[in-house]
C-alpha cells in the first residue's frame, strides 16, 4: 500500500512538472508574441524609422538574416547559454520579427488583420491541444510536413520572380496545411520531451520553455501569415 501511495505520488508530481513546463512554454511564447505586436505598432507609428526600413533592401534584409542567426544560435546552442543570455535571445528575435512585420499594417486593413489573428489563435489553440492530448503518434506526420516546408519555401522563392497571384494562393493553402501539422507535431514532441526530461533544474527548465516557445511561436508566427495571404483584405 505504502509503495503505491509512492508511485502515486511520483506519477502527479511528474504530472504537476509536465503542466508547469507547457505553461512556462506557452506563457514564453505569449509574450513573445505581445513583444512582436507591441513593437510593429511602434515601428509602424514612427514615419522617419517605418520610411527608412521600407527603402533600404540592405536594413530590411540585414534584420531578415540577424532573425535566421538568432533562430540558428538558440536552435544550435541553447545548452551553451544561460537562462537569461537565452531569454534577451528569444526577446531579440521577438523584436527583430516585429520590425520585420510591421509592412503588413500597411498592405491589409487593420480590421482583416485582427480578424486574421483571432482565427490563428482559435486555430492553434485547438490544434496544438489535440497535439497534446492525443495517444497517436504524430512522428510521421512532423516528418512529412518538414519536407513540405522545403518545397514550399522552394516554392516561395521561385515566386519572387514569378510574382504569381495563383501559385501565391496555392502556396499560402498548402502553408496552411504545413503549419497547422507542425503545430500539433512540435506540442506532442515538446510534451515528449518535458516527460523524459529532469525539469527540477531551473536553468534546464527555463531553457527548455524558451526553445519550446520559439518553436511553437514560429509555428503561429507562419500560419498567421499564411492566413492573412488568404483572409486578408489589401488597403
Amino acid at each position: 500500500m505504502i509503495e503505491n501511495n509512492n508511485l502515486l505520488t511520483t506519477s502527479e508530481a511528474k504530472g504537476n512538472m509536465l503542466s508547469k513546463t507547457m505553461s512556462n512554454i506557452y506563457l514564453f511564447m505569449a509574450a513573445g508574441l505581445a513583444l512582436t505586436g507591441v513593437v510593429s505598432f511602434a515601428v509602424l507609428n514612427n514615419e522617419p524609422l517605418l520610411r527608412t526600413i521600407l527603402t533600404n533592401q540592405f536594413l530590411f534584409f540585414g534584420l531578415i538574416i540577424a532573425e535566421l542567426a538568432v533562430v540558428v544560435i538558440l536552435s544550435t546552442s541553447i545548452h551553451k547559454m544561460t537562462p537569461m543570455g537565452a531569454t534577451i535571445a528569444f526577446a531579440a528575435y521577438s523584436v527583430l520579427n516585429g520590425i520585420t512585420l510591421s509592412p503588413i499594417f500597411l498592405i491589409y486593413t487593420g480590421e482583416s488583420i485582427a480578424t486574421t489573428f483571432f482565427v490563428t489563435a482559435g486555430t492553434f489553440a485547438g490544434v496544438s491541444l489535440f497535439g497534446y492530448v492525443t495517444k497517436k503518434d504524430l512522428t510521421g506526420v512532423g516528418a512529412i510536413a518538414g519536407m513540405a516546408l522545403w518545397g514550399l519555401i522552394l516554392a516561395s522563392i521561385v515566386n519572387l520572380f514569378l510574382r504569381s497571384s495563383t501559385l501565391m494562393l496555392i502556396t499560402s493553402y498548402v502553408g496552411v496545411v504545413i503549419f497547422v501539422a507542425l503545430t500539433a507535431y512540435d506540442t506532442q514532441a515538446l510534451k515528449r520531451m518535458a516527460e523524459e526530461m529532469d525539469m527540477s533544474d531551473e536553468s534546464t527548465f527555463v531553457k527548455f520553455s524558451i526553445i519550446g516557445a520559439l518553436k511553437l511561436y514560429l509555428d503561429f508566427i507562419n500560419l498567421f501569415l499564411m492566413l492573412l495571404r488568404i483572409m486578408g483584405r489589401r488597403r
